[in-house]
């Protein structure tokens, strides 16, 4: 029994090589965070120019934010794992977004300042 037969409609095959993306949920380190963007650490290179959507946990508020990529570098190599450092300016940053963020940096040097 081919597979045909258990779907609900009909694949074709391409002459060619059709382009799509994925999206994948990977673990990222935030390192530093600014009004105006940040510098994250992945264990996968990110692509210079490119979008992506984080989402990010400020205390207890959670937001998605888009960032393009502004630069790329390997940062650390140790054994088998390379882990690369990138910085990311947001994007299109809606006001609520953009005030929570505030937020959370004034919240973190108000810590600073009492620590």
């Amino acid at each position: 029994m081919t597979d045909e037969h258990n779907r609900d409609s009909e694949r074709l095959d391409l002459l060619g090589a059709l382009g799509g993306e994925v999206m994948l949920f990977q673990l990222t380190t935030i390192r530093q965070i600014s009004k105006g963007g940040m510098q994250v650490e992945t264990r996968f290179p990110l692509q210079l120019d490119s979008l992506h959507d984080f989402r990010l946990t400020l205390k207890e508020r959670s937001i998605v934010v888009k960032g393009r990529v502004a630069h790329s570098r390997i940062s650390d190599v140790e054994q088998d794992i390379v882990t690369y450092s990138s910085g990311i300016e947001f994007v299109d940053l809606s006001e609520g977004v953009a005030s929570v963020i505030a937020e959370f940096i004034e919240l973190l040097k108000q810590g600073r300042q009492n620590a």
